[in-house]
């Protein structure tokens, strides 16, 4: 019965709320504004591991890091800011034996130089590379001006419809940003070593852009509500 007589007490203050709304905004547009942004990325990060096992012991962890440091610096690579140590483990196993595995983060600036890293480390057995994810030095400001121009279309629609029943919109009163984060793009790591390799073959593989990796799509969709007038 309490509850009964609370949700009427809410319902009773909530209409004059709702008539002084209305009274307000006797008349309004609700339109829908959208707007999206392909843009190529410019940050590559890549997964590197170095385990024993792939040279079946034979090569210890740290001669393979220093022939990978030394490979990267041939290759251009400012290895203090662009390369990181995620973690050094060992795996043990029945035979009191140890197998250790060293993993890395590489950032790279472009796709002709994923091409080159990967051929590179290739070179030295190093196969195990992949592609953690892909992204862009101003990805904020990008989205950021979709935004903003998601929000531009909604007006300019609402402007187009007032003007087609002979009105004008007033000021906007209401506005939901339905905000998408941007999906993050998968890939084919295994499709992305042999297009490196191919595009090796070549002596000026890295002076294009060798690698067709895909674009980032920014996508924003709003509602908003004019007043017309």
């Amino acid at each position: 019965m309490k509850r009964l007589i609370l949700l009427a007490a809410v319902a009773f203050f909530a209409l004059p709320a709702a008539a002084q709304m209305q009274e307000a905004f006797p008349s309004y547009i609700q339109v829908n504004g959208r707007a999206e942004k392909e843009i190529a990325p410019d940050e590559f990060y890549l997964q590197i591991i170095i385990n024993e096992r792939d040279s079946k012991g034979k090569i210890s962890v740290e001669s393979q890091q220093r022939d990978m440091i030394a490979a990267l610096k041939r290759a251009g690579v400012d290895v203090e800011k662009q390369l990181k140590m995620a973690n050094l483990s060992s795996e043990f196993f029945k035979k009191n034996t140890s197998v250790a595995t060293a993993k890395y983060q590489l950032q790279l600036g472009s796709s002709a130089m994923v091409a080159k890293v990967w051929q590179a480390l290739d070179g030295l057995g190093i196969s195990n590379v992949s592609i953690l994810k892909v992204s862009h030095s101003k990805i904020e400001q990008y989205k950021a001006e979709v935004r903003v121009e998601a929000m531009q279309n909604a007006r300019q629609s609402a402007a187009t419809l007032a003007e087609a029943v002979g009105q004008k919109i007033g000021k906007c009163f209401y506005i939901y940003d339905s905000n998408n984060n941007v999906m993050p793009v998968f890939y084919d790591n295994m499709a992305v070593m042999r297009s490196a390799k191919a595009m090796g073959v070549a002596e000026d593989a890295a002076a294009g852009e060798p690698l067709d990796f895909k674009t980032i799509k920014l996508q924003y969709n709003v509602q908003a509500k004019f007043v017309l007038e």
